[in-house]
C-alpha cells in the first residue's frame, strides 16, 4: 500500500538542545556550504574554458567537483531552512527523493575516484599509449557508467520506503533525509532494508576502495622501477592529490558506516556530528587539495586572476 498523501510528514532535526543557538551555528554552516560553491564551481570553470586542462585527468576531476556540487545542493536548503527558519517539516515523497540522491551522489563519488585511479594507472603504467587508451568517448562513457551504476542500484531501497506505513515518531535526528533513519520508523518488516544497503556498500564502495588500492600498488611497482629521481617524483606527483581526496572519501565513509551499524551505544551527537563531516567535509577539501598539489590549476587559477585584473 502506497502511503496516503494526507499523512503526517517527516520532522527534521537540527541540533537537539541547541535550538535557541541554531542562528549562530548556522553562520559556519553557511560559510563552508558557499566555499563548496565555489571552490567546485571554480575547478568547472577553469576545466571548461582553459585549453590546457582539456584532458581525462582533468575531465574526472570535473566530473568529481560536479558531483560534489551536487550533494551540497542537495542538502543545503533543508539543513539550511531548519537552522534559519526552523522549517522542520517535510513531505514524504520530498524525503525519499532527497535519501535517493544522497545516497546515489555518494556511490556516484566513489565511482569517479575509481575511474580516476585508472586515469593514474594508465598515465604512469602505459605512458605512450594514453591517450589512445583515454579518449574523449570513454571517458564519458566511464562517467555516465559510474553515474548509471548509482543511480540504478539505489532504486530498490528507495521504493520500498514508499510501500512502508509510518506509524512511529515521524521524527528523524538530521536536517536531511537519510535512508537508515527513515526505515527505522517504518511499521513493517525491513529485513531487506537493513541487508541490501550492507551488500551494496561490500559490494561496491568497499570493492571500489580495494581495486583503487591495489592499482597503486602497481603504480608505486612502476614508480620504483623509473631509472631516474626526477621522473619517479613526478609521477608520484600527479597521484598525490587523488589519494588525498581518495583517503578523505573513505575514511568518512567507513567511519559513518561504522557509527551507523555498530554505534548503537555512541552519543547521538556523535551521529549527528559525523553526518555532516561526511556530507561536508570532502566537497570542501577535494578542490583546495587539487588547488595545492596540481601546479596546471594554480596556473590556471592565475590566468583567470590576471584575465579579471586586466578587464578591470
Amino acid at each position: 500500500m502506497w502511503p496516503n498523501i494526507s499523512a503526517a510528514p517527516f520532522l527534521l532535526t537540527g541540533f537537539p538542545g541547541l535550538e535557541t543557538a541554531h542562528h549562530w551555528i548556522s553562520i559556519p554552516f553557511f560559510a563552508v556550504y558557499v566555499s563548496v560553491l565555489f571552490g567546485n564551481g571554480t575547478l568547472l570553470y577553469l576545466i571548461k574554458n582553459d585549453n590546457t586542462l582539456h584532458e581525462p585527468m582533468y575531465y574526472f576531476l570535473a566530473m568529481l567537483a560536479g558531483t560534489d556540487l551536487m550533494v551540497t545542493l542537495t542538502t543545503m536548503p533543508t539543513v539550511m531552512g531548519v537552522l534559519w527558519l526552523n522549517h522542520r517539516e517535510m513531505s514524504h515523497g520530498a524525503c525519499f527523493l532527497q535519501a535517493y540522491c544522497i545516497h546515489s551522489l555518494s556511490i556516484v563519488e566513489s565511482g569517479i575516484l575509481l575511474a580516476m585511479a585508472y586515469d593514474r594507472f594508465i598515465a604512469i603504467r602505459s605512458p605512450l599509449k594514453y591517450t589512445s587508451i583515454l579518449t574523449n568517448t570513454r571517458v564519458v562513457k566511464l562517467g555516465m557508467g559510474a553515474f548509471m551504476r548509482a543511480f540504478i542500484c539505489i532504486v530498490p531501497v528507495i521504493v520500498r520506503l514508499f510501500s512502508f506505513p509510518y506509524c512511529h515518531s515521524h521524527v528523524l535526528s538530521h536536517a536531511f533525509c537519510l535512508h537508515q533513519e527513515i526505515m527505522k520508523l517504518a511499521c513493517a518488516d525491513i529485513t531487506f532494508n537493513r541487508l541490501y544497503p550492507v551488500i551494496l556498500i561490500s559490494l561496491i564502495v568497499f570493492s571500489d576502495f580495494f581495486i583503487i588500492l591495489f592499482s597503486y600498488i602497481l603504480i608505486l611497482k612502476t614508480v620504483v622501477g623509473i631509472a631516474s629521481g626526477k621522473e619517479r617524483a613526478k609521477a608520484l606527483n600527479t597521484c598525490i592529490s587523488h589519494l588525498g581526496c581518495v583517503l578523505i572519501f573513505y575514511v568518512t565513509v567507513i567511519g559513518l558506516s561504522f557509527i551507523h551499524r555498530f554505534g548503537e551505544n555512541v552519543p547521538q551527537a556523535v551521529h549527528i556530528v559525523m553526518s555532516y563531516v561526511y556530507f561536508l567535509f570532502p566537497p570542501l577539501m577535494n578542490p583546495v587539495i587539487y588547488s595545492i598539489k596540481t601546479k596546471q590549476i594554480q596556473y590556471g587559477i592565475r590566468r583567470l586572476l590576471s584575465k579579471h585584473t586586466i578587464e578591470s
